[in-house]
């Protein structure tokens, strides 16, 4: 029975140590806070090349609307995601997590994106009846005036 005693009263050390590494790590976990918002400057990059992509290749919304040249895409695209962060900073509380916030971000995008395209096509069909290029809606218009039948 002294042998059982001496056995265990060497393992005990052994076995405070590691619960009380594990309360430490716990107590770290429950001081550790996840934010989302600010996004990176990372993510906001690869947010302004995803936009410059959509507003310049073909895609659904430029079907309907047609597409703007990647030179201008690229600062419509920073213009849109500045204007997008500032809102939803503005917006910010430190007592929140972010989720909302990124939503609103996301929302913004979305909206300024379409926006800007919206009015890019309405303005579209006066400047490109004088340059003789391509409506969003894929018909060339004329640079001559239409002739009437006698």
């Amino acid at each position: 029975m002294a042998e059982t005693e001496s056995t265990t009263a060497a393992t005990e050390p052994h076995q405070t140590q590691p619960q009380e590494r594990l309360d430490d790590i716990a107590a770290k976990l429950n001081n550790l806070a996840l934010r989302i918002w600010p996004p990176s400057q990372r993510t906001r990059v690869a947010v302004i090349q995803r936009l410059v992509e959509t507003l310049s290749s073909q895609s659904a919304l430029s079907k309907r609307y047609g597409t703007i040249p990647e030179a201008d895409a690229s600062s419509v695209a920073k213009s849109i995601e500045e204007e997008a962060f500032s809102a939803a900073g503005a917006a910010f509380s430190p007592d929140d997590d972010g989720i909302a916030i990124l939503q609103m971000y996301s929302k913004e995008i979305s909206k300024r994106m379409l926006d800007t395209v919206k009015s890019r096509a309405s303005a579209a069909p006066a400047s490109d009846a004088s340059s003789g290029t391509e409506a969003p809606s894929g018909k060339e218009i004329s640079l001559s005036p239409v002739e009437e039948e006698a």
